[in-house]
């Protein structure tokens, strides 16, 4: 293969089509809308890099959805779609918050504790739906979904319980303690926690056994369980994982930017923006932190729209199509090559 056909079978020159695709549609979308595209653009570039306050704050909206998207990638490379990251995600901020809440000790034991609870919830609200799929054969996306919902009545079941709601001012549980928080300075370190478990999510997949069995089911479960490797113990292994990130992506949001869990009016959608991260990184743990900066540039850029009178829902219009482009991206494949065949040929 040679160096061009290498750069064709690339999977980030198609990311990056697929990213430049749903800018123009955006720009013909805020053009309609009788804005400029160019103006729109360069107040979210410089909404996001204009301070150093503001890049923090990037970072900040970018974390939850790194986790959120590690989880979905996790379970992308094990074989099984973990679209109940959403319902994770809440069950993770719920016991978070609660230990945050609760549980008074020194920030060192604290902030680890809080992680730990979140991290458990979620894993075990991921196994509960592996279980049945497993042992009775139901498809993982339709448990997932129906846990979303249950996730999400569960949230605010608990936030309105006397003694977890805040006395007075909304609909939203007691602040978390300041030793329970992912705050330095007035900064929120949470981007840290995000990176980290990237590597470490990588280097699970890439680099170790476990990680090997678990693609190994992935790619072709009878396969797997011919060379001997337990495809129902990895596949809850596999989602266990997948549920744990999800689970401390929750716990991010609420000890750094949230500080409380407030009643849902409606998902707030952080495990499906994982997805959309995952399948922008390529269910690649590494692409995954900056397909997780870009979805939170453009989020808080974004939400900065307003200030130029152009509809801030824009952004979910460009990260659709996005989305749509990099899922047909075969297509593309499959035409850069045949072109780059024909003029081989001749």
């Amino acid at each position: 293969m040679n160096k061009k056909t290498s750069i064709l079978h690339s999977n980030f020159l198609y990311t990056i089509i697929a990213i430049l695709i749903g800018f123009i549609i955006g720009a013909i979308f805020l053009v309609w809308a009788g804005v400029s595209p160019m103006e729109a653009y360069f107040k979210i570039l410089d909404s996001v890099i204009s301070k150093p306050k503001n890049i923090i704050t990037t970072l900040a909206y970018a974390a939850p959805v790194i986790l959120t998207g590690l989880s979905v990638a996790f379970s992308f490379r094990t074989g099984v779609f973990n679209i109940g990251a959403e319902g994770q995600f809440v069950v993770g901020t719920l016991a978070a918050a609660l230990i945050g809440i609760f549980v008074d000790v020194p920030a060192v034991i604290h902030i680890p504790l809080c992680i730990i609870a979140a991290a458990a919830a979620g894993a075990l609200w991921s196994l509960v739906c592996g279980v049945m799929k497993v042992k009775r054969g139901i498809h993982e996306v339709l448990s997932f979904i129906m846990f979303n919902w249950i996730a999400y009545y569960l949230s605010n079941y608990i936030v309105n319980i006397e003694g977890v709601k805040k006395e007075s001012g909304g609909e939203a549980t007691k602040d978390l303690l300041d030793s329970a928080r992912l705050i330095v300075d007035g900064n929120n370190c949470a981007i840290f926690i995000a990176v980290v478990l990237a590597v470490i999510t990588w280097v699970i997949i890439e680099k170790t056994t476990l990680g090997y069995k678990l693609k190994a089911v992935g790619f072709n479960k009878f396969s797997a369980q011919y060379a001997g490797i337990d495809s129902g113990k990895s596949i809850l292994t596999a989602l266990a994982i997948s549920g744990a990130l999800a689970g401390i992506g929750g716990a991010v949001q609420v000890m750094g930017m949230g500080g409380r869990v407030a009643q849902f009016a409606s998902q707030e959608g952080y495990g499906f923006e994982g997805i959309t991260v995952a399948l922008i990184g390529a269910s690649n743990p590494l692409g995954v932190i900056f397909a997780g900066i870009f979805y939170g540039a453009m989020k808080f850029g974004g939400s900065k729209l307003t200030m130029i009178h152009a509809p801030s829902e824009i952004i979910n219009i460009i990260m659709g199509c996005v989305v749509i482009f990099i899922a047909i991206a075969h297509v593309f494949k499959a035409l850069f090559l045949s072109i780059g065949k024909k003029k081989e040929a001749n």
